[in-house]
């Protein structure tokens, strides 16, 4: 079974008035890599600078005409799908457009536009962009697996503004399929797959059971999908977003797509109420018959796009392999439940 591990160091020193000092912080086990995270409890208070307002907006936010992504450019700046996946070169669905990565990480890697819109601030975008920008994902990797059987390894990723690892500010998903795992799906797929065999239960699945039981990190649920705060964070107020028993992508139906598209508004709306202005999200999926990995979305906000804003992942994460956030999940969880109780 699932194991939630919590453990307390604590570091003594002489404060520089001279008197001691005690210091706790707290490691937590991910009970599904095995992984630890550190909490530093000590600068739960600290404002971290850039944080006390939401920052302007990015200097190319109005710049439309240099643009590849926008209106009329997109047209002649986009490569174009080979005909065997798309006989228009494009895939459109409502007001978002798919088409290849002019600088691929994959065999089969996309980019899909939400709509016209060059700069969209975080937790301002339409929930009928995002559902519908979803679903041309969904067509897009439908057809892919058509035409590969063996590109079963997928994933829908977002980075929100430059300090997220986006090269452009005009919103987009990226789209990727391929023969070859990534490190995350080759221990996903691994490690659902045994805990299966040992349990016969999904592993998702459980730990949604638990995190609901338990009921200080679940925040609430979008249709079918069920978000909670991530037990040991490895990226600042991390969420999940969990669709238990569902293994497949190409097979999700358009009224969860649009669930999804509300509890990732719902986490923008909340992580711009704490002044952040870029996040990560990802979907991984193994598209095989008989697989046991579960989707789950994760959402996770970077450092500020400000000037003079301190990156997130410093020598400790990047050298010691563990992540050191300052905010216990319990906190996120309570500060964020009230962004899913406005749509109820």
């Amino acid at each position: 079974m699932l194991s939630f591990e919590k453990k307390d160091i604590f570091a003594k020193f002489a404060a520089p008035s001279g008197e001691p000092a005690e210091r706790r912080i707290e490691i937590r086990t991910n009970p599904v890599t095995g992984r630890t995270a550190r909490i530093t409890l000590s600068r739960i208070a600290e404002t971290e600078k850039g944080t006390d307002v939401l920052p302007s907006p990015p200097p190319d936010a109005q710049d439309t005409y240099t643009c590849p992504f926008c209106r009329p450019q997109v047209e002649a700046k986009t490569p174009r799908c080979i005909s065997e996946i798309s006989s228009s070169g494009c895939l459109i669905q409502g007001e978002s457009r798919l088409f290849p990565n002019l600088f691929p990480y994959g065999s089969y890697s996309a980019l899909s536009l939400f709509d016209n819109r060059h700069f969209v601030e975080i937790g301002t975008a339409s929930l009928s962009s995002y559902t519908d920008c979803f679903i041309n994902c969904r067509n897009y990797l439908r057809s892919v697996l058509k035409y590969d059987c063996r590109a079963v390894y997928m994933a829908i990723t977002q980075n929100h503004l430059p300090s997220a690892g986006g090269s452009l500010v005009h919103p987009h998903l990226q789209i990727n399929a391929d023969r070859i795992a990534g490190n995350h799906h080759r221990f996903l797929k691994q490690r659902a797959e045994c805990y299966f065999k040992e349990s016969g239960q999904y592993l998702f699945s459980d730990y949604l059971r638990h995190e609901k039981e338990d009921g200080t990190r679940y925040i609430g649920n979008t249709g079918d999908w069920e978000w909670m705060a991530a037990f040991a964070p490895e990226g600042f107020f991390e969420i999940w977003g969990i669709l238990p028993n569902i293994m497949s992508l190409r097979e999700v139906g358009s009224p969860v797509w649009n669930a999804l598209a509300q509890g990732v508004v719902n986490a923008q709306k909340f992580y711009r109420s704490i002044n952040r202005n870029g996040y990560n999200l990802g979907i991984l999926a193994v598209e095989e018959p008989s697989g046991c990995l579960e989707l789950r979305c994760v959402l996770i906000v970077r450092s500020n796009y400000a000037a003079w804003v301190r990156n997130d992942h410093t020598g400790f994460e990047l050298m010691l392999g563990d992540m050191a956030t300052f905010t216990l999940p319990e906190k996120t969880a309570e500060t964020a439940r009230p962004f899913w109780k406005k749509e109820k």
